[in-house]
């Protein structure tokens, strides 16, 4: 029993799935080893990976507390009044789209984009995607302080958890405590290594443990042979492939690179094989220079 004759409460933050199944299959298998009393996922359960119907399945018949990422708005406000006009070049939404039918929209459609977590034996936390405005904000460990605390102003909760960058994380920020689980799905630090976060109650505070479970990325990549994926979808699609086989960024520094040395050039398969070529690392934030 904790202070004041609660029992200790632990809990499993998980976030950015991203339809990887062996991931979250690894992370399940590594939850099975510890008592939790609940687990939480802060968003992008879906997309990217070619298994999104299958994991949201299993999600949801987990019966875990799930908030929205900005991927579950993909689905969501896609081809609705509500899509924001850049929608129109993301290439993958179709093939989002047509992996879920009217009942699984339903069910994202009920859930939260925050949570505020409130366990007797523990302080309070909030839970989000990216920051409380906006879920494709990225607090990093080296975002400025007064920054992340602008992204946080009017949140009364002194922990929170934000997911999105990919990269697990614990720091502070004027009064708040920040913590990010990494990603299950898409792991950006050169390893094939779903990430998680366990927290434990000491009564005043958040005992945080870090988790990294190796997976096989092999039925991924065989997945998107089998669904003909870069054959449809191209360009982004093969990109998107290297990072899961690569656990790194791709699509992110080639439009960079795209952007700075060859402007307004056409995507094409010639293109792409010049970014093959060139150093990377120039077009990749900071953030996600580990483990080079």
């Amino acid at each position: 029993m904790g202070a004041g004759g609660f029992s200790v409460t632990t809990l499993a933050i998980l976030a950015d799935i991203h339809g990887n199944r062996p991931a979250l299959e690894a992370v399940l298998a590594d939850l099975a080893r510890w008592r939790v009393d609940h687990v939480v996922v802060a968003g992008d359960v879906i997309n990217w990976g070619p298994f999104s119907a299958q994991v949201l399945e299993r999600v949801a018949s987990e019966g875990w507390a799930v908030i929205r990422g900005n991927n579950e708005y993909y689905l969501l406000d896609y081809q609705t009044p509500r899509m924001p006009a850049a929608w129109r070049d993301y290439t993958l939404l179709p093939w989002l789209k047509r992996q879920f039918n009217a009942r699984w929209h339903a069910v994202i459609a009920a859930w939260p984009d925050t949570l505020s977590l409130r366990f007797p034996d523990g302080p309070p936390i909030r839970v989000v995607h990216g920051s409380p405005r906006d879920n494709t904000q990225s607090i990093y460990r080296d975002s400025p302080e007064a920054d992340v605390a602008a992204w946080l102003a009017g949140v009364e909760e002194t922990t929170v958890v934000a997911a999105h960058t990919h990269l697990p994380m614990d720091r502070r920020a004027g009064r708040w405590r920040v913590l990010n689980p990494g990603s299950v799905g898409v792991p950006l630090d050169g390893a094939h290594r779903a990430s998680y976060l366990l927290l434990e109650s000491d009564g005043r505070d958040w005992r945080a443990a870090f988790r990294s479970v190796p997976f096989d990325p092999a039925p991924v990549l065989d997945e998107f042979e089998r669904q003909g994926f870069v054959d449809e979808y191209g360009i982004t699609a093969q990109l998107v492939v290297e990072e899961f086989a690569q656990a790194r960024l791709r699509l992110h520094p080639f439009r960079r690179w795209r952007a700075d040395r060859r402007p307004g050039a056409p995507v094409t398969p010639e293109l792409l094989a010049e970014f093959a070529t060139i150093d990377p690392w120039p077009y990749i934030p900071a953030a996600y220079h580990v483990n080079r």
